[in-house]
């Protein structure tokens, strides 16, 4: 009986070690809108694997620039498909592994206490609003989401001297919060995680642009079965759930 437990022991020490051995280390370079879902979702999947991920969060025009400059990464998870499409075009994405399942929603937004009184996009143009903050709207998907929505409204010519540029749309967020800007166009998952600032107005998805987050696995990848491995419980009904109390709008 002893033996028989010390030999179980044993196999179990074994087989720990070998997942050990066989976990990977795998690199996601992600939409800094990402942030909190993914860390959770991160954190779901090394327990349940014992797989590590590594993420680094930033603007998507500028993960993606890293990348094509050869930048260690496994998967990459964009906020447009506009920047995965340029990696695709360059060869830098497995074939196979692509899959857009989030989207997303713009809102304005205003300081919580004593920010700017704003019913409408219009009130963009007013002189209530001398700063409004995007994410760079040449380079960066939420800035160039929001500069999409403001021509498509005819805005874009009587707010552009007041936008301040961002890097990214947390930066943006900040910029809000800090009191550097009297309103801002954020994604509605963003202003959800923020006790500074409040929803003034939700552009309704019919009016609003299309929002993507495309996901992949990359050519060169360190390890690339754990991309594909990840990939999967991205697309899982567990994370999923996830991503949805965040706010994100889930496509099956």
């Amino acid at each position: 009986m002893v033996a028989t437990k010390s030999l179980a022991r044993c196999l179990l020490l074994i087989v720990v070690a070998s997942a050990k051995l066989n976990a990977a280390s795998i690199s996601v370079f992600a939409a800094a809108s990402l942030n909190e879902s993914l860390k959770e979702i991160a954190a779901a999947y090394e327990k349940q694997t014992g797989d590590k991920l590594i993420c680094n969060f930033g603007a998507s025009s500028l993960l993606a620039r890293q990348i094509e400059e050869g930048a260690p990464a496994d998967v990459f998870f964009s906020a447009d498909e506009a920047k995965m499409d340029a990696l695709e075009k360059k060869g830098l994405v497995t074939k196979g592994t692509r899959k857009s399942r989030l989207s997303n929603a713009l809102v304005i937004v205003v300081a919580r206490e004593e920010g700017a009184t704003i019913r409408t996009p219009q009130d963009l143009a007013s002189d209530k609003v001398k700063r409004l903050a995007l994410a760079e709207p040449r380079t960066v998907p939420a800035g160039i989401y929001a500069k999409e929505y403001l021509q498509k409204q005819n805005l874009w010519p009587a707010v552009e001297a007041k936008v301040v540029p961002t890097e990214n749309v947390r930066a943006t967020l900040a910029t809000v919060e800090g009191g550097n800007a009297e309103a801002g166009i954020v994604y509605k998952t963003d202003a959800a995680i923020s006790k500074k600032v409040r929803i003034a107005y939700e552009i309704p998805p019919k009016e609003g642009p299309s929002i993507a987050y495309p996901m992949a696995a990359l050519q060169g990848a360190r390890e690339p079965e754990g991309a594909k491995r990840f990939l999967k419980y991205l697309d899982s009904a567990e994370a999923g759930r996830v991503f949805e109390k965040y706010g994100f709008i889930v496509r099956e």
